[in-house]
């Protein structure tokens, strides 16, 4: 993994920035046009392979993005349907990707996805069952808490727990049976509870797998995990660079503050956390892109990034009271650092899987 970006990667940092630059984004709201910007520049496909619709990059690449979506406050329904389409890609056959990987890299379809309890990623959330049914179709039933941007999603990707296995179906939200009820949630972050009554599973391209492997569900959710992490990366960094314009424009007792040593030591500190979230997260997306599970980056990275929701804290207290007054926007970025830094459990959960890996190597000797 290299430290620093070649041309290429800095080509393509700028070209994510300018084009989220251009949509005056505040973190909740999906303006009309964001979707179809990404995809005519390419960026929903950007880790798909150019035979269903995608650019062809490498994960590593869509890492690149995410830490611009953060810097930007792109809304989180992006995120939720790049994680779609990853798990589509990863874990269904030709057929299943043929068929959807399009809608989705073209913008003309979203995502959300229910697939993994935040407690074992290699596991579905128990709340939802699938039932083979007599014709061999499937039935779904049960219900999915905390669904991210349910509510925007055209379609969703389920994973469910079966008789002997684990299921992972494609399911239209607009399909009979399924109710979408929206959880109020603090900084204007859009959750849902996804009710499954009996939903029909109507053809086999809407089945990705009957039976996937519990290694390959914890890549997918931890490749999602690590993508957020450089998301809140680059909220940091954007509140990093706010703060040390504020500090050496304002003066106090007829100098900038930024020339005094206790400001200095708390912008000193917030790079330091901050580059060491940045560079977790790149080597947990660098080993996932590679075929590995990488848990034990994944943990380590997820770990690393929740002291973003410090680093903002500390911004707002540089800004002095101009930080807590909703004519900066400030307060924006603190408030996705808040949200993302203890989605799923945050670092305390991580911390879990991180000694559970360990563990797990102690005994085989062998990492994940």
């Amino acid at each position: 993994m290299r430290l620093l970006p070649d041309q290429d990667e800095r080509d393509l940092a700028a070209l994510c920035r300018s084009l989220l630059a251009a949509q005056s984004l505040d973190g909740t709201h999906v303006p009309p046009t964001l979707f179809k910007a990404l995809a005519d520049s390419g960026l929903l496909g950007l880790a798909i392979g150019e035979e269903f619709g995608g650019a062809g990059g490498t994960l590593s690449d869509l890492g690149i993005f995410c830490l611009e979506t953060g810097r930007a406050l792109c809304p989180n329904a992006v995120h939720s349907t790049l994680h779609a389409s990853l798990a589509i890609d990863w874990l269904g056959g030709p057929a299943a990707r043929a068929t959807w990987l399009p809608q989705l890299t073209s913008g003309t379809s979203r995502a959300a996805t229910a697939l993994w309890s935040p407690r074992d990623a290699s596991v579905p959330d128990s709340g939802v069952r699938g039932f083979a049914a007599a014709d061999g179709r499937w039935r779904l039933s049960g219900v999915a808490d905390f669904v991210a941007d349910a509510d925007l999603a055209d379609l969703i990707v389920v994973a469910a727990q079966t008789d002997s296995a684990t299921g992972v179906f494609v399911i239209d939200m607009s399909a009979g049976g399924i109710i979408v009820e929206p959880l109020p949630m603090m900084g204007g972050h859009r959750v849902c509870t996804v009710t499954f009554d009996d939903v029909l599973v109507e053809d086999d391209e809407r089945v990705l797998s009957a039976d996937v492997c519990r290694s390959t569900l914890r890549r997918v959710a931890n490749a999602a995990v690590a993508l957020l992490c450089l998301d809140l990366v680059g909220v940091g960094e954007a509140v990093l660079q706010r703060t040390v314009d504020h500090t050496t424009m304002r003066e106090q007792f007829g100098r900038p503050i930024a020339s005094f040593q206790a400001a200095q030591h708390l912008v000193a500190n917030m790079r330091i956390a901050l580059s060491a979230a940045r560079l977790a997260a790149q080597s947990a997306v660098f080993w996932i892109g590679r075929g590995r599970t990488a848990t034990r980056e994944t943990a380590i990275a997820r770990m690393h990034a929740a002291t973003v929701k410090q680093i903002t804290l500390d911004g707002h207290q540089l800004h002095g009271g101009m930080g807590y007054v909703v004519d900066t926007d400030l307060h924006l970025f603190s408030e996705r650092a808040r949200v993302l830094a203890t989605w799923g459990g945050g670092a305390d959960e991580a911390a879990k899987w991180l000694e559970e890996e360990m563990n797990w190597e102690g005994r085989d000797g062998q990492p994940d």
